[in-house]
């Protein structure tokens, strides 16, 4: 379930102390994606995010994958469920930075702005998901949790407001939008009207067996 609270509080570590907690963290990674503490303090290490995107993303490309429409050299279609991404970042990254990099990484032409990067956490046989403020850093939050996906994981959804906010697309982003709409309400009157259709068939064929002269 997702819940609003109040911003932990982050804890600055001593140099002597990430040095610890790293060594705790490689120590536990099973897939190999370690971390590294540089000579100026700064770490690097990689985190996972998991795509959920409702809405269709926008694409520089010539080709895609799913249900799409196209216009110049840009494609929108929905991303598949599931899809999780793998990114190297560092100490330093914001959620905002992670964000953009994650767009940049899958040529990605949405306004980032659209986007917001939550924390998915289990305690006490619940799931707790809370977005994060721009200004965190995803691998302080990582590195304190551990290497343990269950124990925290990092999730991207399209901002919740209760309302899109359609003055952050651009007119090509809206017109396929709009091409995609168009091809499902499509391809569901066509499945209503064979359906129908072959619903009237069987009552056609049944009339005509009952009023079969015998």
């Amino acid at each position: 379930k997702d819940v609003q609270k109040e911003r932990e509080p982050h804890v600055y570590l001593s140099k002597e102390e990430v040095k610890e907690k790293i060594q705790s963290y490689n120590s536990s990674v099973t897939d190999k994606l370690k971390m590294t503490l540089n000579a100026n303090g700064i770490y690097t290490g990689f985190i996972k995010v998991q795509m959920e995107l409702c809405r269709p993303i926008t694409v520089q490309s010539s080709q895609s994958q799913g249900r799409c429409a196209h216009s110049n050299n840009e494609t929108a279609f929905y991303l598949p469920d599931g899809c999780v991404n793998t990114l190297h970042i560092s100490s330093t990254n914001t959620v905002r930075e992670v964000i953009e990099a994650l767009l940049k990484k899958f040529f990605v032409a949405d306004n980032p702005a659209k986007f917001a990067l939550y924390k998915r956490c289990h305690k006490e046989d619940q799931v707790y998901t809370c977005k994060l403020s721009d200004r965190e850093h995803p691998l302080y939050l990582r590195l304190v949790a551990g290497p343990r996906t269950e124990m925290l994981s990092f999730v991207l959804r399209e901002h919740e407001t209760g309302e899109v906010m359609w003055e952050a697309f651009s007119i090509p982003e809206l017109q396929n939008f709009l091409r995609i709409l168009d091809k499902e309400e499509n391809d569901q009157l066509q499945l209503l009207k064979n359906r129908y259709a072959a619903y009237r068939g069987k009552l056609e064929e049944a009339l005509r067996g009952v009023l079969k002269p015998g």
